[in-house]
């Protein structure tokens, strides 16, 4: 038989609710300053004790080096490395699709299609548990998000 419950065992609900999504951050830099901004974002992130599997950090426009770098072994072994989880994990934005959520997402708006920055804004705050940051140009982000972000 089940145990009854009394008034005191429904507890009230703490906090704003699950569906309020990520807690967003804008870190204003120009097109071509957005993805230091994103390392520097990085970088803090982990020195304020982010285990670096929690990070994801997506780029609009060229890809982040270590990227570029990582693939020269082949897709298998860079989305290897995304599914391990064990580090920082850098994809173009057209590629987020491809890629499974973290704490944390980072996007560095760093050029590129404006098709394809509208696009990857919503697709990073899908994927961000707790907290996105966009890097990049105030004006340009605040227009794409006017456009269907």
């Amino acid at each position: 038989m089940p145990a009854q419950r009394g008034p005191r065992a429904q507890a009230a609900p703490a906090g704003p609710p699950a569906a309020a999504g990520p807690q967003i951050q804008l870190i204003p830099a120009p097109a071509e300053g957005a993805l230091d901004a994103a390392e520097e974002a990085v970088d803090l992130l982990l020195d304020s004790g982010r285990a670096p599997g929690d990070v994801l950090v997506l780029t609009t426009g060229e890809e982040h080096p270590w990227a570029v770098h990582e693939l020269s072994f082949g897709e298998k072994a860079y989305w290897a490395q995304h599914d391990a989880r064990e580090d920082v994990f850098y994809a173009a934005a057209s590629a987020a699709g491809r890629t499974t959520g973290r704490p944390v997402v980072v996007v560095a708006v760093n050029g590129g299609a404006d098709d394809d920055a509208v696009r990857a804004l919503p697709a990073a705050m899908a994927k961000a548990g707790s907290l996105l940051i966009v890097c990049g140009d105030p004006e340009r982000i605040t227009s794409l998000i006017g456009t269907g972000a």
